[in-house]
C-alpha cells in the first residue's frame, strides 16, 4: 500500500527525536511523513495531543499509523480519533512496539493510564518491524513478534546494513 501520509508516533514521555533520521530518510523515498512531537503525558492525553497535531498538518489519506515502544497500545485510540475526523486509516505499523490489549477491570490498578482498544480493532492491515537494535533490549518485543505472526500480520526483522527506513518502507508495501 502507498499511504497518503505516514504518521510516526514516538513512545510517550520521549519525543519525535527518538525516531532519529528515519522521518527524513522516509521523505527521501517520496513518502509524506508526519512525526508529531507529543510533549506531554501518556494515555488519553497523548492520544488527544497527537490527534491535534496530526489534524494541524492536514494529512493526505489514507493514513498509516506507525508506533514505537509504548505508543503501540495507543494506536487504536489515535485511529479512532482520525476516523472521527473523517480521515481514513489504511494500516498500522508497530516498530519495536508493544501491542494493544483489550481492556480489563484491573488495568487501572497499577497507576498507569490505559486506553482500551475499540472492539472492532484492527480495522485495517497491521505489520510489525523488529529492529536489530531491539533484539537484546526487550524480550517483550520478541513476544510481540510471536503474537503478530499468530494474528497473521506481516512481520519483518530488520538486519543491518540495510537502513531501518528501507525495512519499514518494504513492510509498508505488505499493508
Amino acid at each position: 500500500m502507498t499511504p497518503g501520509s505516514l504518521v510516526l508516533l514516538h513512545a510517550p514521555n520521549t519525543g519525535s527525536a527518538a525516531w532519529g533520521d528515519l522521518p527524513e530518510t522516509l521523505r527521501s523515498y517520496g513518502l509524506d511523513v508526519i512525526a508529531p512531537d507529543v510533549a506531554e503525558g501518556a494515555g488519553p492525553r497523548y492520544v488527544a495531543r497527537a490527534s491535534l497535531i496530526i489534524a494541524a498538518t492536514a494529512p493526505a489519506t489514507p493514513l498509516v499509523l506507525a508506533a514505537h515502544g509504548a505508543a503501540g497500545p495507543l494506536l487504536p485510540a489515535v485511529a479512532l480519533a482520525q476516523r472521527a475526523a473523517h480521515r481514513a486509516v489504511g494500516g498500522y505499523l508497530f516498530v519495536d512496539a508493544d501491542l494493544p490489549r483489550p481492556a480489563h477491570a484491573h488495568d487501572h490498578d497499577d497507576g498507569h493510564e490505559h486506553v482500551p482498544s475499540p472492539p472492532d480493532w484492527p480495522d485495517a492491515p497491521c505489520a510489525y518491524l523488529r529492529t536489530h537494535a531491539d533484539r537484546s533490549a526487550s524480550p517483550g518485543h520478541a513476544q510481540a513478534v510471536r503474537e503478530a505472526r499468530l494474528r497473521g500480520w506481516a512481520v519483518a526483522e530488520h538486519e543491518p546494513p540495510a537502513a531501518v527506513a528501507q525495512s519499514l518502507s518494504e513492510l509498508l508495501t505488505t499493508l
